[in-house]
């Protein structure tokens, strides 16, 4: 194993209240700017809380849809699209800028995200949003995506993406939330998810075999029901072997 660190990151600022629990198991946050949850208030305390626990702060865009939690595809214009999702990311980085601190990455959320795996359209608007961006910003991508190849076209820096809590397919994409196995609940089956994929950069799909994957962040969702447990018992199994949480 090559790999001494890598990056745990949370979704928070989605209404759960709990992102004072889970910051100090993480080592950067993805927050909620109004798409699928979050105001301007939300994302202010959570910001301040990125910053008492020196986490690196990402801004979390969605489809403009909080009554489905921005978990359904939407048919957006791509003028719409880039427009909602422009303002989004600009609210928080101004709120960011505020409080002294810096916008370290944009993480798509949800049917958004998912869409941007396959979907060149929707890639292509979060690619044109980050362009736009004055800051050298960070794109957290899934491994072998349409968004990843894009970005790096487009001379984007990608982190590399993967899911601590989510079961995948034999494809890489996410097993879906229909599914009854879609998520991991077991604190010794997500080390074990995770370490795979970091020790052997493979990942165990839901039929068993064994897919190659790249990660360099791995998210826990925030709203997981046992979101603290699962982030403080990954952050310890994963420092009990020598790699540590940067």
């Amino acid at each position: 194993m090559q790999i001494q660190s890598v990056d745990i990151n949370v979704d928070v600022g989605e209404g759960i209240g709990n992102e004072s629990l889970l910051m100090p198991y993480v080592s950067s946050c993805n927050i909620a700017c109004g798409g699928h949850a979050g105001n301007s208030k939300t994302m202010r305390k959570v910001v301040e809380l990125a910053k008492q626990h020196r986490i690196k702060i990402g801004a979390h865009p969605s489809f403009p849809d909080v009554k489905n939690f921005g978990r359904k595809p939407m048919d957006m214009p791509c003028v719409a699209l880039f427009t909602s999702l422009k303002e989004q990311i600009s609210n928080l980085m101004t709120i960011v800028q505020e409080e002294n601190a810096l916008l370290h990455h944009v993480k798509p959320h949800g049917a958004l995200y998912n869409m941007a795996v396959k979907d060149t359209k929707i890639a292509t608007t979060i690619i044109e949003v980050m362009k736009s961006i004055a800051l050298p910003v960070k794109l957290y991508v899934p491994y072998k995506s349409v968004i990843e190849t894009l970005a790096l076209q487009n001379n984007i820096p990608v982190t590399y993406e993967a899911f601590a809590d989510r079961n995948y397919n034999d494809d890489l994409t996410l097993v879906s939330r229909s599914e009854n196995n879609a998520l991991i609940h077991d604190s010794d089956a997500m080390f074990e998810h995770v370490f795979r994929m970091i020790d052997k950069r493979k990942v165990k799909t839901v039929t068993g075999t064994e897919a190659a994957i790249k990660a360099e962040t791995f998210c826990v969702h925030g709203d997981h029901l046992h979101a603290e447990e699962l982030l403080k018992k990954l952050r310890m199994n994963l420092e009990t072997v020598g790699i540590k949480i940067l």
